[in-house]
């Protein structure tokens, strides 16, 4: 199996919560030796309570994260993470996306100046893999996974967590970005998907590509 980190050697995984990134960045991962940079949301000490009411703690959850998520960059950039590869299952770029859905104006006010004085200077992904999954299957996922402060999240929120990031990718980021369509083949379930995916990653050709893996 062809190394796409040789081509490519920081690969973000995107999408909705239950979409699969964590889980498609480990295997990569573990596939090419690469690093792995996770996302640290069971650290985010906001993020039960927002569950249980969004408006109240939805700017702390927010702020949370773009401290914590800031702080990994920074690693990043200090560190030689590139010489053998580097795969997350997150970029800063999402976070925007989050605070525009969940804060007030006021709240989005502040978010906007703070996330503006922290002048974030990110290493720009070489490529971007973004999971459009259908919200039946993300909230398939996410009762599968049974993490106790997730139980709370409605049908109602998660499709408007999968049309914001549906907006962002298809009509506002134009970096090398490749769009997997989740629908037909759930790629994390099938052994040979990881090697459909890298081959489709080796054939890119253009800045946005599309990937839809058909059952046979």
């Amino acid at each position: 199996m062809i190394n796409p980190f040789k081509r490519y050697p920081y690969i973000v995984v995107e999408g909705p919560i239950g979409s699969g990134k964590s889980t498609l960045s480990r295997m990569l991962s573990e596939n090419f030796g690469s690093n792995f940079i996770k996302e640290k949301a069971d650290q985010n000490p906001f993020l039960p309570k927002f569950y249980k009411n969004m408006a109240q703690y939805a700017l702390p959850t927010q702020l949370f994260f773009l401290f914590q998520r800031a702080e990994q960059i920074n690693d990043i950039k200090q560190n030689d993470f590139f010489h053998k590869g580097t795969v997350a299952d997150f970029f800063i770029y999402k976070d925007p996306i989050f605070a525009q859905l969940n804060l007030a104006e006021e709240e989005l006010k502040l978010y906007k100046q703070i996330y503006q004085f922290l002048e974030l200077k990110v290493p720009k992904p070489d490529l971007v893999i973004y999971l459009q999954t259908p919200v039946e299957l993300l909230k398939k996922r996410v009762e599968r996974r049974s993490i106790n402060y997730e139980k709370t999240i409605s049908t109602e929120y998660l499709e408007k967590i999968a049309e914001a990031y549906s907006n962002f990718f298809h009509f506002k980021y134009n970096q090398k970005l490749l769009i997997v369509n989740n629908e037909n083949l759930d790629i994390l379930d099938d052994p040979a998907a990881i090697s459909m995916l890298v081959d489709k990653i080796e054939q890119l050709s253009s800045t946005r590509e599309f990937f839809n893996p058909q059952i046979i």
